[in-house]
């Protein structure tokens, strides 16, 4: 299977040295002006109460939607309560609460009825391209100043008002300069939502593989390789591995169970997330003293969480001391990879040994009774290896995204003052 990224806009970096950097060439004598943003910008004021018109459709530009996928959501005029602004060319939106966040929407061609919320205040320009403004209202340097000028009760609550946000300073260079500038941005976005997107197909193809290609009671899956046909064998799991429980030193807190210099690493629940259960890396190491008192596994093995984030299944490539909170799989009859796959599609099944509100436990008598359909050894090989190559294929996009928005904050940090 060979996905590719599609095709890119090709970014022109020859130019960004010349004109668009802090850091210019000497000779470069286009010198950025300062003005307020309400100097180059205006509010757009023009509003409807949608309630007048029930029936009407509506684009709706709100801070969910923008949550959601940065798609405005498309609503009957009866489902907004409160008046919104018409948005009818394109403007910048610019979120008043917790404006860490960086709610900072372009809207370059709004679609038909196109309105937004009294959470993002609309800006307009003529004189000052808004594809830059869209780049320079992301910058740390116009967040700090939002956050220095909002108000309210708390930090989650507070708010921006149109005012302040007008009396904002900001440098502007010349027309050429900010559609260079812009042109720059929107090439690497671009790029990005490209990744974003491959990236969210190949985890809906894997969504969908892992509640196909492994048997239930029938003994055989829906999706499978041609060349097998055999029926898949029930059995539980501690029938094929010994499985056991991890252990952790006490009180937990004490800092003579770990030693920054050790080479055994200290296996947390957030390591696991982090890394999406592939652990060859962790933050702390634990000592010889704890040694001692922990389970320490050299090689790689399977093993399960069963506190905090339930039912994570995880492999690991270094050298590790596992804590109570996880079970490990030993001496295990079956394909590592293709036991990691299987876990990882049944792990919404053991919130069925929870009660409802209640946090789930599992203890290693409930994992070594669950009963499991297992192919061939061969079968069960082919298997780990294909949704392997979905997974590489799913961090490789997710690598590339975290690459372009390090070289997009590095961007933003030195080309705005």
């Amino acid at each position: 299977m060979a996905w590719s990224a599609g095709k890119m806009k090709q970014i022109p970096w020859s130019s960004l040295s010349a004109r668009s950097c802090r850091n210019r060439r000497k000779g470069c004598n286009f010198a950025w002006e300062q003005r307020k943003l309400g100097d180059v910008c205006e509010p757009i004021t023009d509003s409807i109460d949608t309630q007048k018109y029930p029936n009407e459709v509506f684009a709706e530009y709100s801070m969910p939607a923008f949550d959601a996928s940065m798609k405005p959501d498309i609503v009957l005029g009866s489902s907004m309560n409160s008046v919104r602004k018409i948005i009818t060319r394109p403007c910048l939106l610019v979120n008043k609460l917790n404006v860490r966040k960086k709610r900072i929407w372009y809207v370059k061609k709004p679609n038909k009825n196109a309105v937004c919320s009294a959470e993002f205040i609309p800006l307009y320009s003529d004189t000052v391209d808004l594809t830059f403004l869209n780049q320079v209202a992301k910058s740390e340097t116009f967040t700090r100043y939002l956050e220095n000028h909002s108000s309210g009760s708390s930090n989650s609550q507070k708010r921006i008002t149109p005012r302040s946000l007008m009396l904002s300073k900001l440098h502007i260079p010349t027309i050429e300069e900010q559609k260079l500038i812009g042109k720059i941005f929107e090439s690497l976005d671009h790029t990005i939502t490209l990744h974003e997107e491959k990236k969210r197909q190949l985890e809906r193809l894997k969504s969908a593989l892992l509640k196909k290609m492994f048997a239930d009671k029938s003994g055989y899956p829906v999706v499978r390789f041609k060349e097998f046909c055999d029926e898949w064998q029930g059995t539980k799991l501690r029938k094929i591995s010994k499985i056991v429980r991890g252990a952790s030193p006490r009180p937990i807190s004490d800092p003579k169970w770990f030693d920054n210099d050790s080479n055994v690493g200290w296996l947390r629940i957030s390591d696991v997330t982090s890394q999406d259960g592939r652990i060859h890396h962790l933050k702390q190491h634990i000592s010889k003293q704890g040694q001692a008192k922990t389970r320490v596994i050299s090689e790689p093995h399977l093993l399960l969480s069963i506190a905090a984030t339930v039912g994570k299944p995880l492999i690991n490539y270094v050298k590790i001391g596992v804590h109570d909170g996880f079970l490990i799989f030993i001496e295990p009859q079956f394909d590592l990879e293709f036991m990691f796959q299987w876990l990882e599609m049944f792990r919404p099944q053991w919130s069925k040994y929870g009660q409802p509100g209640s946090q789930i436990n599992l203890n290693s008598d409930l994992v070594k009774n669950q009963i499991i359909y297992l192919p061939s050894r061969e079968e069960q090989n082919q298997i780990g290896i294909f949704l392997n190559q979905i997974d590489s294929l799913i961090n490789l996009h997710q690598q590339k995204i975290n690459n372009i928005n390090s070289v997009k904050k590095s961007l933003l940090q030195k080309m705005f003052i």
